[in-house]
């Protein structure tokens, strides 16, 4: 890695307030190409990024989502060779990107998630408090009620607010405003929003809350992680991943991809036909343009369809009318 791309990094991190892990993509992106083209920034040219393009495609059967990014990272990077006086002009513009294949956003079925919910209400409850309260601290029996109700909280949460995956691990205790029922969430490019709890959620974190301080046998501070694994670290992005995995891989009516992503989707669905405007969910969500909300929509005219179908006269008479040609 050159010294012009860590100087480039450097700027997406402090300058652009880019997270951690999206600089890392960043980072694997521009080493890719280095490898394959040479040195930065002579090879970034109209040739070399074609070549990377079909290279990714054909040989390492990049899906055409991927190469996109690739394209837009190196895109990026070309516009800052543009502001250090090393590039004339953006050499990635030019190139024809692949084709993708629009995908509508995975979402859960409010009923099978209720199941859910209504199945797992106990573990959440105030009478298992008591039953962990009641156990020395350390006990398998008392670990083992900390790790259910972490994992229905951890469901709760995403799916109560439409949190990314990062945001949940990093939420502090000093985010949550229990009395006025809101959490303070830092977004991407580490933009601040506050998201409204209801009451349930309210009641079910503060007696989580009162269960890790019995587990640890101390009080904690403003500072420290809201979520917790049974050894009292911050929650970690794989533990999240299974916990979503697990506690929804047996439930009814659930099949596909099981992430923290999809309850986002599914929240951002539910609000859309609930009646929510556009502009509502993309600050609720912390989306930066409109246009990332909008897809949602598209997932709302599908089951209007699929209604309009079955139910209205007009589609009926249609499905007639073709039988008898």
């Amino acid at each position: 890695m050159s010294e012009l791309t860590e100087k480039y990094l450097e700027f997406l991190s402090g300058i652009r307030r880019y997270s951690p892990r999206t600089v890392a993509i960043y980072r694997d992106v521009l080493d890719r190409y280095a490898t394959f083209a040479g040195a930065f920034p002579g090879s970034v040219e109209v040739r070399s990024l074609r070549n990377y393009e079909m290279h990714l495609l054909d040989e390492c059967k990049e899906s055409p989502r991927t190469v996109d990014l690739h394209l837009s990272v190196l895109s990026g990077f070309a516009r800052f060779l543009m502001r250090e006086g090393l590039l004339a002009s953006n050499p990635v513009r030019i190139v024809p990107r692949p084709k993708k294949e629009k995908r509508l956003p995975d979402f859960f079925r409010e009923e099978s998630l209720k199941a859910y919910l209504d199945a797992t209400e106990a573990d959440a409850g105030e009478d298992t408090l008591a039953l962990l309260q009641a156990l020395p601290p350390g006990d398998k029996t008392a670990v083992s009620l900390y790790k259910r109700r972490l994992s229905r909280l951890i469901i709760s949460l995403l799916y109560a607010t439409g949190l990314r995956r990062a945001e949940l691990v990093g939420l502090n205790r000093g985010n949550l405003d229990l009395r006025r029922g809101a959490i303070g969430v830092l977004g991407k490019g580490n933009k601040m929003r506050e998201i409204p709890l209801v009451p349930s959620i309210c009641k079910e974190i503060s007696l989580y809350l009162e269960s890790v301080d019995r587990m640890s046998g101390c009080s904690f501070g403003a500072d420290s992680p809201l979520l917790v694994t049974e050894t009292f670290r911050r929650l970690y992005p794989v533990y999240v991943d299974r916990v979503v995995k697990r506690e929804l891989g047996g439930v009814a009516g659930i099949s596909g991809r099981k992430s923290p992503h999809v309850l986002r989707h599914t929240l951002a669905t539910e609000l859309l036909d609930g009646g929510a405007d556009l502009n509502s969910i993309k600050e609720l969500l912390g989306h930066s343009s409109l246009a990332a909300t909008q897809v949602y929509t598209h997932n709302t005219v599908e089951r209007l369809k699929t209604v309009y179908d079955h139910a209205h006269p007009r589609a009926k008479n249609t499905e007639k009318h073709g039988s008898k040609d």
